[in-house]
């Protein structure tokens, strides 16, 4: 049962409503083509049977020759210019044509209906001619039967056939319209059903929409559509996982703070335990407040919201900086950090962001490297590109891992050492602030052997101002 308000019903009755309209229109304009098209042919028989009869009139003045004619529906007569009978065919019997009285004078030929002729219409042409100075008129004509017969059934015809095109155009249009809606049907249904899993913790996975054909709007719609529920569906998943993780990492500190404040609390504490425990308090607060750094950062970069700033800096004198700052920390396990990066390279970018994004991955490399090894820190300008690689002789990362160390949270556990071996939200604040710049990173590792990540920014010389205007530039910014 189709409902009056639905689109679909709007549909069918527009459909058929402009079908029913042209099928009358077409019909009317056939019908009247065709009386005109029957009327034109009659007029050139006449003509052509009238052309033999006015050259002999012509001719034989004299001759009663009109009056031997006896043809089988054609009939004949010739009058004068006042419409007096001169000659008639025999099968008049005596009976003339019932032509309207008058001045017959006329110059070209005439076509008439002649209504009623004993128990028949007849179609009439009257014909001028000329002997002498006097004038005559031939007039031939024949049933009107044919032609009536001929529009009568073409009548009957469409008084049987409008109908029944538009019963089948009703039938078509609802199996079409049906058809075509079919995708939206089944948008309509994954929507509400992918609006239920959003709501519930039901974790079943939607099914595609069926493209039927891709090279149309609705397959093009399903397509998108598709596409879209497997974004928010991937979307979903990650914002699930990337809250149970979130809760996790923030549950420890949370439970350390919450440990020692009541430990504290619970008994008079001495000044040096005091001391011992705000030092602790003081350490999970500056966890918790990376964590919620880059939890900002992270989800300022997904709203495409981060913002960089496009200031002329040099690149080695950052990665230099970043080096200083992980030394301390390097030295304390007595691990080296060898730099390569004499070259200077002046870039146009976010001074803050690209020392953070040096410091993840010299951060991960010294966490994760042995004792009395090194870090090699290379930085090289490559066509347009300036490429910055950290190689370290680490646990390494295992291949099925390593696609996914850039996600938030993610934990990748070496089968050979069972030793944990990324987690948090370094690298994926990295990824962030690498495309930030327009750039990307590459990491090639094997367990045992060690990780070399490789940073890939984008370079135009056009973009980056002269170095005597570069160095008045970032003058300016320090004493500002």
């Amino acid at each position: 049962m189709i409902k009056a308000h639905t689109l679909r019903f709007r549909m069918i009755v527009h459909f058929c409503s402009a079908v029913s309209v042209l099928l009358i229109v077409s019909s009317l304009g056939f019908f009247g083509f065709l009386a005109r098209q029957s009327a034109n042919d009659l007029q050139r028989q006449f003509l052509e049977t009238a052309g033999p009869i006015l050259t002999d009139l012509i001719a034989n003045p004299q001759a009663q020759n009109v009056n031997l004619l006896n043809l089988r529906d054609q009939y004949f007569e010739v009058l004068d210019a006042k419409g007096h009978l001169l000659q008639a065919s025999k099968n008049l019997e005596g009976r003339a044509l019932d032509l309207v009285a008058g001045n017959l004078d006329i110059k070209q030929p005439a076509f008439l209906i002649i209504p009623n002729h004993g128990d028949k219409p007849l179609r009439a042409a009257l014909f001028p001619y000329r002997i002498g100075s006097e004038a005559f008129v031939l007039v031939l004509a024949v049933p009107n039967r044919e032609v009536k017969e001929v529009l009568e059934v073409f009548g009957q015809i469409m008084a049987f056939f409008l109908p029944l095109s538009l019963l089948l155009t009703i039938l078509l249009s609802t199996w079409y319209v049906n058809r075509s809606l079919a995708p939206i049907t089944a948008l309509t249904f994954h929507a509400r059903r992918m609006t239920e899993i959003v709501k519930s913790e039901n974790r079943d996975r939607w099914t595609a929409l069926p493209v039927n054909r891709s090279d149309d709007e609705l397959g093009h719609l399903a397509e998108t559509f598709n596409q879209l529920f497997l974004q928010i569906d991937i979307a979903l998943r990650q914002l699930r996982q990337f809250v149970t993780d979130a809760s996790h990492e923030l549950r420890t500190p949370l439970a350390v703070l919450r440990g020692e404040t009541e430990l504290m609390l619970s008994e008079p504490r001495t000044s040096s335990e005091y001391e011992r425990t705000l030092q602790v308090i003081d350490a999970e607060l500056r966890k918790l407040t990376r964590i919620v750094d880059g939890l900002f950062t992270i989800s300022m970069a997904d709203a495409g919201q981060l913002q960089v700033l496009r200031e002329p800096v040099y690149l080695n004198e950052i990665l230099e900086e970043a080096c200083s700052i992980a030394t301390t920390r390097a030295q304390s396990k007595s691990i080296r950090i060898l730099r390569d990066f004499r070259q200077d390279i002046q870039f146009k970018g976010d001074e803050a962001f690209l020392r953070q994004l040096f410091l993840v991955f010299l951060d991960n490399s010294i966490k994760y490297s042995p004792p009395e090894t090194s870090i090699h820190v290379y930085m090289e300008k490559e066509d347009s590109l300036v490429r910055v690689k950290i190689e370290d002789r680490g646990i390494g990362i295992s291949s099925a891992d390593i696609t996914r160390i850039f996600e938030r949270f993610y934990r990748a556990v070496p089968r050979s050492t069972g030793e944990t071996q990324s987690g948090g939200l370094g690298l994926a604040i990295a990824k962030a602030i690498v495309q930030a710049h327009n750039g990307w990173i590459d990491c090639q590792s094997s367990l045992g052997c060690g990780s070399t990540f490789t940073v890939s920014l984008p370079y135009d010389e056009s973009d980056v101002p002269p170095p005597e205007n570069l160095c008045a530039a970032v003058s300016e910014q320090v004493n500002s």
